[in-house]
Parts: structure tokens; C-alpha cells; sequence
């Protein structure tokens, strides 16, 4: 879709040069926080399962994958004290921005994945869920906002995420495949700045 790709590349643009004093505050703060870069670069599955770097604020002390999970957990002792505020408020989540601007992500779309996660997706669903680029918010991202908490209360998060949460969020990602529209992507970053804000 030649005008989603379009509204992708002008709201990115717009939203990387109003949030630049921002951005140059967190990264001011993340450095004098923990010793670390300032971005926190993981390997994700995009369109058509080609793999790109996506970019966050460091919220995590510095190789932190190297000592545990890829998923967060409750009140994990890798977050960092600025990474705290800026989970709560979803602003590590902004540098995504650049992402959707060289053509990685959309701003909506469904959440990508590590390629580990990816690996479990059944093949139909994998291939339709692929067929889009991956975006910054959807469904699940909204129903799921409390997602750290959520498996910090459980025995056994891994198991919790791939055998309870990863599943309903494959029915939203597919769900959003089949009813996408640009009215539906308007809806949705609305309902994104409002829990944001909220």
C-alpha cells in the first residue's frame, strides 16, 4: 500500500524532528544513569521474515540478554532506573520511529518478534502475519500494555508467554492483517497516544 508507506515516511518525519529535544534528553539521561549505548539494537522477523535491527532506548544495564530472558519480567533487576520511567511511559519505545522511516516497520502493524518466537508461529499463520511490515502498535500491543507485569506473577513466564499470551496475540496480528485499513490505522495510533497518556 503506496499511501500507508507514505503517511509511514511524513508522520515519521514529523514525530523524529518534534521529539529530537527529547530524544536528547533521554540520551543524556540514560548515560548518566548506567554505562551502556544509548540505543538498545535487537534482532526482530519483518516483512516477509527478513530480519532487521529494531531501535529502543536502553532501559536494561548493558549486555543484559546475556544474563537471562528475552522477554521482561515484573520487576526485573536488569531494568536500570531510567529504564523504569521509561517503560511506564512507553517513551523507550519512540526511537521506533526510525525504523518505520528507513522502511523496517509501519507505525501499525503486528508487534515483531524474535526469531525465536517466530519459529513457533504455526506455517499459515507465520506467512500471513509476514505479509505485512511490522509496526510500532496493534490489538495486542493495546490489550497486552501491562504485558511485564502480567508475566511477572507467573511460576514460569516463558512457558506463560508462548502457551497463553503469544497465541491471542497471533489472533490479533492476523486479525489486523485481514481488517487493515487506513481508517483502522488512524483508530488505532488514537487509541495508542490515549493509553500513552492515560
Amino acid at each position: 500500500m503506496i499511501a500507508k508507506r507514505i503517511f509511514d515516511i511524513v508522520l515519521s518525519m514529523l514525530g523524529l524532528a518534534f521529539l529530537s529535544p527529547l530524544f536528547a534528553i533521554i540520551a543524556i539521561w540514560i548515560k548518566l544513569d548506567s554505562p551502556g549505548a544509548v540505543f538498545f539494537r535487537q534482532v526482530r522477523v519483518g516483512r516477509h521474515g527478513n530480519l532487521f535491527r529494531i531501535y529502543k532506548f536502553r532501559t536494561m544495564v548493558a549486555n543484559a540478554e546475556a544474563t537471562g530472558r528475552q522477554i521482561t519480567v515484573g520487576d526485573d533487576q536488569r531494568i536500570t532506573k531510567s529504564g523504569k520511567f521509561l517503560r511506564r511511559y512507553k517513551l523507550d519505545e519512540f526511537p521506533q520511529l526510525i525504523n518505520v522511516f528507513l522502511g523496517d516497520m509501519s507505525l501499525v502493524g503486528p508487534r515483531p518478534e524474535v526469531p525465536r518466537y517466530v519459529a513457533l508461529y504455526p506455517p499459515a499463520t507465520r506467512e500471513r502475519v509476514l505479509s505485512v511490515r511490522p509496526g510500532i502498535t496493534d490489538f495486542a500491543s493495546l490489550e497486552y500494555k501491562d504485558e511485564n507485569a502480567v508475566l511477572g506473577h507467573a511460576a514460569d513466564p516463558e512457558r506463560v508467554y508462548i502457551e497463553e499470551i503469544l497465541p491471542v496475540k497471533l489472533h490479533y496480528y492476523e486479525r489486523y492483517v485481514s481488517e487493515r485499513s487506513f481508517c483502522a490505522d488512524i483508530k488505532l495510533i488514537w487509541h495508542t497516544l490515549k493509553a500513552i497518556f492515560n
